[in-house]
């Protein structure tokens, strides 16, 4: 057998790496010329931490990333909402890592790399179309030259991102971007240590929020390398987005200023932390209306390309990661076509369920319907919620996401 991979980003990469390992043939392509370091800071949840641990590649991620013990949820004045106690710190056998996505990549895609060869991943290449038969399926990719040409395999995988060319062939009506009015700002910066270096923090609520959390050793003593996000309604309702989602748009700060301005968190000044990046980038909240299936034949989709969802509950890339295991699970077990049916089967249920709960603010809704009930703050949180409330929200979430235990939130 062997596969065909569009796109190199976390998913392609999971899925070349859980092919390698049962000794699939494979080849992935990607537009980019070379591919280098891009994106913020990003989480690894326990269950796509699992997923990786079968890549041995885990050693290398914990050296260079943050084991997250804590994330709190406050008011954009700073109140106290609830904290869940995360990876290891609330029970689960493995450990929760918030790191640079970009850092994230270049392991795996070294380790791809070193285990395959260095033409398992070929640059430059970017998806045309593809065909497909009984027996095969033919790809094209057009080169940095501009020629095509031609691959032939028994699966072709799209796992080329939000914009993906494979799913535009697939689902030429599929109704394109939507976008919820919600512009994100992001950002990393070496920022002085916190709450023991290794606390996430979620302040404010649908119109305005900002999350930050520090996912690498800062370059001097006393930082650590810090990613924050900050969102806000600019626009009302579901609509194209005002701009092509990017890795690499800037940011600027007078667009971020009437959002940033409006938090009064007494452990850290939001316009200080966005003033003293150097560089940033702007984003708009977008997703899919949900697929009833990705491919036809021998040809799916992977990650961001088949169920693109709002980034809230640290879910987007570990869903990427966990589509590459199980379609390689699956292609391990099966013929080309039935191994995926049997993945879409499994998976499209499960991501299409976290894109709809995205868009209602999946566990970050605690802050919200705090915020809803209490706009000018609180003298007493029970007043304004009850700790059941916020608990079934929180255990809502992590059990639809797949990475609930028995307990996942405490008092503190």
């Amino acid at each position: 057998m062997k596969v065909l991979i569009a796109g190199a980003g976390l998913g392609g990469l999971a899925l070349a790496l859980a092919l390698q390992r049962r000794g699939i043939d494979f080849v992935a392509f990607d537009i980019a010329q070379e591919l280098k370091p891009l994106g913020v800071g990003i989480n690894l949840l326990p269950h796509a931490v699992g997923e990786l641990a079968e890549f041995d590649i885990i050693d290398a991620i914990e050296a260079a990333s943050v084991k997250t013990r804590d994330l709190r949820y406050v008011n954009k004045f700073g109140q106290y909402i609830i904290s869940e106690l995360r990876g290891r710190y609330a029970g689960h056998e493995l450990s929760q890592y918030s790191i640079h996505r970009g850092t994230l990549h270049g392991i795996m895609l070294a380790a791809v790399r070193q285990r395959a060869g260095a033409d398992a991943v070929r640059e430059g290449h970017g998806f045309v179309s593809f065909t497909q038969n009984a027996g095969e399926v033919i790809a094209r990719f057009r080169r940095s030259d501009g020629s095509v040409v031609e691959a032939a395999g028994d699966v072709l995988v799209g796992a080329d991102g939000i914009h993906s060319m494979v799913r535009a062939q697939l689902h030429p009506n599929d109704g394109g971007m939507l976008w919820n009015g919600t512009m994100m700002w992001r950002g990393t910066i070496d920022w002085p240590i916190f709450d023991g270096g290794d606390t996430m923090i979620v302040s404010g609520d649908m119109k305005e929020k900002i999350l930050y959390y520090p996912i690498a050793k800062g370059s001097k003593p006393g930082t650590m390398l810090t990613n924050w996000v900050l969102c806000g309604e600019v626009s009302k309702g579901i609509s194209p987005p005002p701009e092509r989602e990017s890795w690499s748009r800037r940011g600027t700060m007078e667009r971020a200023y009437p959002f940033a301005k409006n938090f009064k968190l007494p452990d850290l000044n939001v316009l200080d932390l966005i003033e003293a990046t150097p560089e940033f980038f702007e984003y708009p909240m977008c997703d899919r209306e949900p697929l009833t299936a990705w491919g036809t034949g021998r040809v799916t989709l992977l990650g961001d390309a088949a169920h693109p969802m709002y980034p809230v509950g640290s879910n987007g890339a570990a869903q990427s990661i966990i589509d590459g295991k199980r379609l390689g699970h699956f292609l391990e077990l099966h013929e080309p076509i039935e191994a995926i049916r049997a993945y879409e089967l499994e998976r499209i249920p499960i991501t299409s369920g976290l894109v709809r709960s995205n868009r209602l603010g999946g566990p970050e809704r605690v802050v919200d319907v705090v915020s809803e009930r209490a706009p000018n703050g609180f003298e007493k949180l029970e007043d304004v919620i009850s700790r059941d409330e916020l608990i079934a929200i929180s255990k809502g979430y992590a059990k639809m996401a797949g990475f609930a235990i028995k307990e996942t939130a405490s008092g503190q």
